[in-house]
C-alpha cells in the first residue's frame, strides 16, 4: 500500500534491525528511550522479540525512500506470546542484574529499574484475557495522520481476515491532549486508565496509559463510519 512517499508492507526478516532502532529512538514519549533507560538492548529484546522473531506474520512496517521508519505489530495469540516471554524474561532478568552491578548504570537507569520492580505492576491497566493486540511506533519524520491510518488499518485488516472479532491496544496520552474522545473516533473505547509515573523526573506533565478496546465487527479501519468527516489530526501512541 502506498500514501504518498510512503509505503506499507508486510515486515521482513531484514527488517529486524530497524524496527530495534526505531522501538528504542521512540520509547520515551515519542523520543529516544536513552534518557530514561540506557539499555537499548534490553528494551528492544523485551519490547519486541515476540513479534519479529515468533509471530512475524503479524507485524508491518512503514517504508520511506528504502528505509524502515515506523511499524505495527501485534499477536492474535496471547498464550502464545506469555509462554515465550516467560523463557525470555529470566535471561533479561539476569542480564540486567549483571549490568546494574558491573557496568554500572546510571542514575537515571537505576531509577528506571527501581520503577519496574516496585511500581510498574500497579500501573498497567487492564489487559482483556484471549484479545489479540497491537502497538505502533513510527519515527518524527515519517509521522503523518495518513500513514498512521494507513498503518493501522492494514492491520486490522490482517486480523479481520483471519477471524478476529477484537483487539486492544495500551495508549500513552499526556493530561487533557488525548482522551477518550480521540480513542472514540478512532473507533476505539477505553475500558481501563492508570496513570504513570517513571517519566516524572523528566516530565512534568502528568502521563496515563489506556487500555482501549476495538470490536472489528462494527468496522475494522480505524475511524468508524460515522466519525470520518470529523476525526482530529492529533493521533493515539500505542505502546
Amino acid at each position: 500500500m502506498e500514501v504518498g512517499r510512503h509505503i506499507i508492507r508486510p515486515y521482513r526478516p531484514g527488517d529486524r534491525a530497524a524496527i530495534r532502532t526505531i522501538c528504542a529512538d521512540t520509547g520515551f514519549l515519542g523520543q529516544p528511550i536513552d534518557p530514561v533507560f540506557e539499555d537499548r538492548e534490553l528494551f528492544c529484546d523485551y519490547l519486541t522479540s515476540y513479534y519479529t522473531d515468533a509471530e512475524p506474520e503479524s507485524t508491518f512496517v512503514c517504508e520511506v525512500e528504502g528505509q524502515v521508519k515506523g511499524y505495527v505489530m501485534g499477536s492474535r495469540f496471547p498464550k502464545r506470546k506469555a509462554r515465550f516471554e516467560s523463557r525470555l524474561l529470566p535471561g533479561l532478568m539476569w542480564r540486567g542484574a549483571w549490568r546494574y552491578v558491573t557496568r554500572p548504570y546510571n542514575a537515571a537507569t537505576r531509577r528506571y529499574v527501581h520503577w519496574l520492580l516496585t511500581r510498574a505492576r500497579h500501573e498497567v491497566p487492564f489487559s482483556p484475557p484471549d484479545v489479540p493486540h497491537l502497538h505502533f511506533n513510527i519515527l518524527p519524520e515519517a509521522r503523518t495522520v495518513p500513514t498512521t491510518r494507513a498503518m493501522v488499518d492494514m492491520f486490522l485488516q490482517y486480523l479481520w481476515e483471519n477471524g478476529e472479532t477484537q483487539v486492544y491496544g495500551q495508549v500513552v496520552a499526556y493530561e487533557a491532549r488525548r482522551g477518550p474522545a480521540l480513542f472514540q473516533r478512532w473507533g476505539f473505547k477505553v475500558i481501563d486508565e492508570r496513570e504513570v509515573t517513571k517519566y516524572r523526573e523528566l516530565d512534568p506533565r502528568k502521563v496515563y496509559l489506556y487500555t482501549i478496546l476495538k470490536d472489528l465487527t462494527l468496522g475494522h479501519s480505524v475511524y468508524l463510519k460515522d466519525a470520518g468527516a470529523g476525526a482530529s489530526h492529533d493521533s493515539p501512541t500505542l505502546q
